[in-house]
């Protein structure tokens, strides 16, 4: 017997002039484990399919490639000798219907530090809504290169300070946090680094713990990628000029608060830049570009099975995707070095 579906956000009213449906799935998600994974990104894959074109791609997969019905996972997929030709009909099929967003997720706890401890934290961050904000966390996420374990030992500390339950009383990972900034000081990092970190003050630490501590939801959870990553697609495929309705399989993260929250933000923020504004079917200001979330078993949903491969391929070989003479999907704004 199944479990009831957790999560999700409905839509509870008509949804405003155009809308796209998408079905989505992730690769790589290791809840808050983000430093000790053995899956250093996480990919987040959706496609506006129907349910009859996805069941005819997989169909064809099965057929073309002889899949066998338990073989449609990206793992068993890119291991067959026949991976070479069925993964490029598979991108070729998907080619103007699919998009994938990837996290770097060290990188993302570097955008995350710039977003609570130096900025006024929101759902909106790690998305190009906060753009301007990326060339700070991205100085210091290239300055590791020349901290050797100090930047391990800076991060960790980080995770322990924002994590739910500590593993030490807060005062003692306060200060682990800032021994660990100072190590990171002493190794001359470059001026743009060194000033990322020298902006790091307790007292702006304490306040933000202060309001994690009081469970203030306001504050987008710390070590949460699926947030951001979900913000980003539907941003993507929303364009200003659509609102998003998303499938998408169970996953405990994306709770009706925190996409209701998300929902708000989007809202505010996600709307027409002003060179759109005026253009015909544009959405109205305030009007959030997600229009709900549905939550599905995967096992249910054509859709979201083919959204899961593409997840999965991206995650293992996301240099195809990036292919940008053939049009890839993956995002010019996926959280990660776009030097690589």
């Amino acid at each position: 017997m199944r479990s009831p579906l957790q999560g999700g956000l409905p839509p509870t009213n008509a949804v405003v002039g155009a809308v796209v449906e998408i079905a989505c799935d992730e690769s790589g998600f290791s809840g808050t484990n983000l430093l000790h994974s053995t899956t250093p990104v996480i990919t987040h894959a959706s496609v506006d399919l129907g349910v009859g074109e996805a069941i005819g791609l997989i169909t064809a997969l099965r057929s073309g490639f002889q899949f066998s019905p338990h073989e449609l996972k990206s793992g068993q997929f890119l291991r067959r000798s026949s991976a070479g030709g069925a993964l490029e009909w598979f991108l070729a099929a998907l080619k103007g219907r699919a998009h994938v967003h990837l996290i770097n997720k060290e990188f993302f706890l570097v955008t995350r530090i710039v977003d609570l401890l130096l900025t006024e934290p929101s759902y909106a961050a790690c998305t190009r809504l906060t753009y301007d904000q990326r060339p700070t966390a991205l100085a210091l996420y290239r300055a590791r290169r020349s901290a050797g374990s100090d930047w391990d030992a800076f991060l960790a500390a980080f995770v322990d300070l924002v994590r739910i339950k500590r593993r030490q009383p807060v005062r003692q990972t306060v200060e682990r946090f800032f021994q660990a900034r100072d190590a990171l000081l002493r190794h001359e990092l470059g001026a743009h680094a060194d000033a990322v970190l020298n902006k790091l003050s307790p007292t702006r630490v304490w306040a933000v713990l202060t309001r994690l501590d009081n469970d203030d939801r306001s504050i987008p959870p710390p070590l949460e990628p699926m947030l951001p990553a979900l913000a980003e697609t539907v941003v993507s495929w929303s364009g200003g000029q659509r609102q998003v309705l998303v499938i998408h399989d169970e996953q405990s993260a994306l709770t009706a608060d925190r996409l209701t929250r998300l929902q708000q933000v989007l809202a505010n923020h996600g709307g027409p830049s002003a060179a759109d504004a005026d253009k015909a079917g544009a959405l109205p200001d305030g009007v959030s570009p997600l229009a709900g979330l549905v939550m599905v078993d995967s096992r249910d949903d054509p859709r979201v099975q083919v959204a899961d491969l593409l997840a999965g391929v991206a995650r293992r070989l996301p240099e195809i995707i990036n292919d940008a003479s053939l049009q890839r999907p993956l995002s010019p704004t996926s959280l990660c070095d776009p030097e690589g």
